[in-house]
């Protein structure tokens, strides 16, 4: 069973269409990514899987019912725009979610200070929030959405103001939720951490899916890109899209960029250069990124490499 779907939603604030026939799932153990640049409707689509805005049309199931309270045991959520009560302290704030999450106080505080010693903050779980710095308390709010031990993750940028070894731990906490079990959302325009971490991922462009599917299926979307040192006549060879031919290096030899088709293998490339007796010195398959992806499908609406 699918622990998130959604299906053919639409959600209208006036004469915006923030989010336009969407439809989804998102099964056990599963890293999804949520991926598009602002406006989007990423963020829309997060708040009503979390019942805080309701769907002009379609259907969201969580945990096979409706979103609501009742599904808040069983749910992580890590806002884009952070707020923690700055006079409380680091493990009150933890236990303040857990308890809202139906734990009860001493479960929520032993899993509290597990989570703050994981996260390099041992020693600190009675400093107030506004004591810390701004990473420490962005560390404090991922313990608040972890404490339960969600079935539901969902992390809105959540990578947004992390310094690279935040980054690091935040990429370990999501990889640590799926092999758990936890069905984790986030929604992103950075492509390198979806590049690294999703399962599967969505691209959205005005509220509307333009792609959904493995990394590799979406780059089986665009030409391949073989970079090669040769002579002249690799250009005509059969299957060869487009062939720029670059720097010279002397005694005939360039480098050359070319594009095959998605579907076609390198090493078919390589053969028919082989034995159509194209001279070659280098021969490298290069797979698109998927910023090249996105940019591709989408367009560059903001979105980061």
């Amino acid at each position: 069973m699918s622990i998130l779907s959604v299906d053919s939603v639409t959600k209208r604030f006036a004469d915006i269409c923030a989010v336009d026939d969407l439809s989804f799932a998102v099964q056990p153990g599963e890293i999804y990514g949520f991926l598009g640049g602002n406006g989007a409707g990423k963020t829309t689509t997060l708040r009503m899987v979390l019942d805080i805005i309701r769907p002009t049309s379609g259907t969201i199931t969580v945990l096979g019912g409706s979103p609501g309270r009742g599904n808040a045991a069983a749910i992580g959520f890590l806002p884009e725009e952070r707020g923690l009560y700055g006079n409380m302290s680091a493990i009150d704030i933890i236990v303040y979610f857990g308890r809202l999450k139906g734990m009860q106080a001493s479960a929520a505080r032993t899993a509290g200070l597990e989570l703050l010693d994981r996260f390099g903050l041992g020693d600190r779980p009675k400093s107030t929030i506004s004591d810390m710095s701004k990473g420490m308390a962005q560390k404090v709010q991922l313990a608040a959405a972890l404490v339960n031990r969600p079935r539901l993750l969902l992390l809105d940028e959540p990578f947004s103001g992390l310094d690279p070894v935040n980054q690091g731990l935040l990429e370990d906490e999501i990889l640590r939720a799926s092999h758990d079990g936890a069905a984790i959302v986030f929604s992103t325009h950075v492509m390198q951490h979806a590049e690294r971490l999703c399962d599967r991922l969505l691209l959205l462009r005005q509220g509307r899916k333009r792609f959904e599917g493995t990394l590799d299926q979406a780059r089986a979307r665009l030409p391949a890109r073989i970079c090669a040192i040769a002579r002249d006549g690799i250009e005509r060879v059969e299957g060869v899209i487009t062939a720029a031919r670059g720097e010279g290096l002397g005694d005939g030899w360039y480098h050359w960029t070319l594009e095959v088709p998605p579907e076609m293998p390198a090493g078919a490339v390589l053969e028919r250069c082989t034995t159509q007796s194209v001279p070659l010195r280098r021969f490298e398959e290069q797979r698109a990124s998927l910023h090249e992806v996105f940019v591709r499908l989408v367009g560059d609406e903001g979105v980061k490499a």
